[in-house]
Protein backbone atom coordinates (compact mmCIF):
# COMPACT_ATOMS: atom_id res chain seq x y z
CA UNK A 1 0.00 0.00 0.00
CA UNK A 2 1.60 3.30 -1.05
CA UNK A 3 2.18 6.05 1.49
CA UNK A 4 -0.04 9.06 1.27
CA UNK A 5 1.76 12.28 0.34
CA UNK A 6 0.88 15.65 1.80
CA UNK A 7 -0.09 18.03 -0.97
CA UNK A 8 0.44 21.65 -0.09
CA UNK A 9 -1.22 24.37 -2.05
CA UNK A 10 0.74 27.35 -3.36
CA UNK A 11 -1.79 29.74 -1.83
CA UNK A 12 -1.43 30.62 1.86
CA UNK A 13 -4.19 29.69 4.24
CA UNK A 14 -6.77 32.31 5.09
CA UNK A 15 -5.73 32.16 8.76
CA UNK A 16 -1.96 32.44 8.22
CA UNK A 17 0.03 35.65 8.03
CA UNK A 18 2.72 36.04 5.37
CA UNK A 19 5.10 38.89 6.15
CA UNK A 20 7.56 39.90 3.45
CA UNK A 21 9.21 43.29 3.61
CA UNK A 22 10.78 44.96 0.60
CA UNK A 23 14.41 46.07 0.97
CA UNK A 24 13.49 49.73 1.32
CA UNK A 25 11.22 49.04 4.29
CA UNK A 26 14.34 48.26 6.31
CA UNK A 27 16.77 50.67 4.62
CA UNK A 28 14.69 53.85 4.87
CA UNK A 29 14.21 53.80 8.66
CA UNK A 30 17.93 53.04 9.10
CA UNK A 31 18.90 55.99 6.88
CA UNK A 32 16.43 58.27 8.64
CA UNK A 33 17.81 57.24 12.03
CA UNK A 34 21.35 57.96 10.88
CA UNK A 35 20.37 61.36 9.49
CA UNK A 36 18.60 62.34 12.71
CA UNK A 37 21.55 61.17 14.76
CA UNK A 38 23.88 63.35 12.68
CA UNK A 39 21.55 66.31 13.11
CA UNK A 40 21.50 65.86 16.87
CA UNK A 41 25.26 65.47 17.19
CA UNK A 42 26.13 68.14 14.63
CA UNK A 43 29.49 68.28 12.87
CA UNK A 44 31.07 70.67 15.39
CA UNK A 45 30.08 68.69 18.48
CA UNK A 46 32.66 65.92 18.22
CA UNK A 47 35.73 66.66 20.34
CA UNK A 48 38.75 64.44 20.69
CA UNK A 49 40.01 63.50 24.12
CA UNK A 50 42.98 65.57 25.28
CA UNK A 51 44.92 62.73 26.89
CA UNK A 52 45.91 59.32 25.54
CA UNK A 53 43.49 56.62 26.50
CA UNK A 54 44.58 53.20 27.69
CA UNK A 55 43.55 51.71 24.36
CA UNK A 56 45.63 54.29 22.47
CA UNK A 57 48.67 53.59 24.62
CA UNK A 58 48.26 49.85 24.13
CA UNK A 59 48.04 50.26 20.36
CA UNK A 60 51.18 52.44 20.37
CA UNK A 61 53.08 49.74 22.28
CA UNK A 62 51.92 47.04 19.86
CA UNK A 63 53.00 49.12 16.85
CA UNK A 64 56.39 49.81 18.46
CA UNK A 65 56.92 46.09 19.06
CA UNK A 66 55.95 45.19 15.49
CA UNK A 67 58.16 47.85 13.90
CA UNK A 68 61.34 46.76 15.72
Amino acid sequence: MPARTDTRSTHPDANSVDVRLPWWAVALPAVAFGALLLLIAGPGQAHAATGDSATGQLLKRIVELLVR
